[in-house]
């Protein structure tokens, strides 16, 4: 499990590899954003994946430092897990077809298909999870439920990637402003969005392209990070972490520059730790 040869690891000098916690981490049509660190062997994983194929799959391919658990997250409490047409909809919540059908393809993409009763768990009552630094969720709708049943672990997180709700494609889905509101209780700011997803509002639509969007937002993969502002709260190893996933996982090179700086002014890296960062990325901006 030895880190590996990493720029940023050598002036940040963390104690540990950074611990990453995926809900829902079968990856449906992108990389996730934490394979860098991965790859690089800057940290460990806890992955989630309920369905069975799907966890199959990551266990078929997973590295020494990948740990996947076939548990579904949520309240606690037992649920319904509704298997849609496309497999990205799948949802204890069910799909709102009123809503669905303003949209191209939706209507069929979120057909439920199959109905698997399941127990769920609780993020804090699962003892296999330990620190958790970095948290990416996707559970089509049940964020919010698992964020107000963790919040033991969430006290000590730093970053959430988290799916949002703009159109509620599921009944009593959460939006963003509870999504939101509750991170902002728990000691987190926004700090970007990772992805916008758009669709046509029907009838209009490509017939060559159903997944062509123009102005509606219905869905939107949102970056919340330990409120920076008040670097007070925040240990040193913390912002070491948060350094480390601002870097490499999002190319925020400002948050973890000010990461540098306030850990330079402890003492707790070199004093001229946030020299040696900028040259580093002005490294990296000139190579493209």
């Amino acid at each position: 499990m030895q880190a590996g040869a990493d720029p940023v690891r050598d002036i940040l000098r963390p104690e540990r590899l950074t611990a990453v916690v995926d809900i829902g981490a079968n990856p449906i049509d992108s990389e996730t954003p934490y394979k860098p660190m991965l790859t690089k062997r800057l940290c460990t994983l806890v992955g989630f994946e309920p369905q069975d194929e799907g966890f199959a799959s990551l266990n078929a391919r997973k590295s020494d430092l990948e740990t996947y658990l076939p548990y579904a997250v949520g309240d606690g409490n037992p649920g319904i897990l509704k298997i849609c047409q496309a497999p990205g909809m799948t949802s204890l919540l069910t799909p709102n077809q009123d809503v669905l059908k303003c949209f191209p393809l939706f209507e069929h993409l979120g057909r439920v298909v199959k109905e698997v009763p399941i127990e769920t768990r609780t993020l804090d009552s699962i003892t296999e999870v330990g620190e958790i630094e970095y948290l990416k969720i996707d559970v089509q709708g049940s964020e919010l439920s698992i964020f107000r049943h963790g919040k033991q672990h969430l006290s000590k997180t730093l970053v959430i990637h988290t799916e949002v709700s703009l159109v509620p494609l599921y009944k009593n889905q959460p939006s963003i402003g509870d999504i939101d509101l509750e991170l902002r209780t728990l000691g987190f700011v926004p700090h970007m969005f990772a992805d916008l997803n758009k669709r046509m509002i029907l009838p209009l639509h490509y017939a060559n392209n159903f997944y062509a969007g123009m102005n509606q937002l219905i869905e939107a993969d949102a970056v919340y990070v330990r409120d920076f502002t008040k670097p007070d709260k925040m240990n040193s190893e913390q912002m070491k972490h948060l350094a480390m996933v601002a870097h490499h996982c999002y190319k925020s090179y400002d948050l973890a520059a000010n990461c540098v700086h306030n850990l330079a002014a402890r003492g707790a890296i070199a004093h001229d730790a946030l020299g040696q960062y900028m040259a580093l990325v002005g490294t990296l901006q000139q190579a493209g």
